[in-house]
């Protein structure tokens, strides 16, 4: 079973209430094959929401405690989105996830890329938070931008 974020299956969960829909994700959690997750909803943020980033590093510093994730406006959500990756990574051990797609750039989900943490709309390399926790725990983390890797698995 695939985990994918839900916003790539077409669900309007985006901080700004839009999705960013993928036709074959889509078609692989209709077909059953994936399973559908949004960390920045499990931590408990609500859609819409203000846009967050990670000052200060990336997943992997806000896991360790160097690093926040914070909205537009200022304040700390960093409790949230590491909530979120611990649901999401609960998720995945559930259902026996052994690859997880997720939406390149976000401060939950960037696979190889994230926001600079000064809503400039640059983006630097490294990992969002929920990305970070599951590559810790083993679990094989790729952006919508590599789905193919693992069609010819399913």
């Amino acid at each position: 079973m695939l985990l994918v974020s839900s916003c790539l299956a077409g669900l309007e969960v985006r901080y700004n209430g839009t999705h960013s829909l993928n036709h074959r994700i889509h078609e692989l959690v209709r077909e059953g094959k994936a399973m559908m997750v949004c960390p920045e909803l499990l931590g408990g943020l609500s859609t819409p929401r203000e846009p967050a980033e990670i000052v200060g590093g990336d997943g992997e510093d806000v896991l360790n405690g160097t690093a926040r994730v914070r909205i537009e406006s200022g304040r700390d959500v960093t409790d949230a989105f590491i909530k979120g990756a611990y649901e999401t990574l609960r998720i995945a051990k559930e259902v026996g996830a052994s690859i997880v797609v997720l939406k390149q750039n976000s401060p939950s989900c960037g696979s190889t890329h994230i926001y600079n943490g000064e809503f400039s709309n640059t983006k630097i390399p490294g990992y969002g938070v929920t990305a970070a926790l599951l590559i810790r725990n083993g679990i094989k983390v790729i952006s919508e931008n590599n789905l193919s890797e693992v069609l010819e698995t399913l």
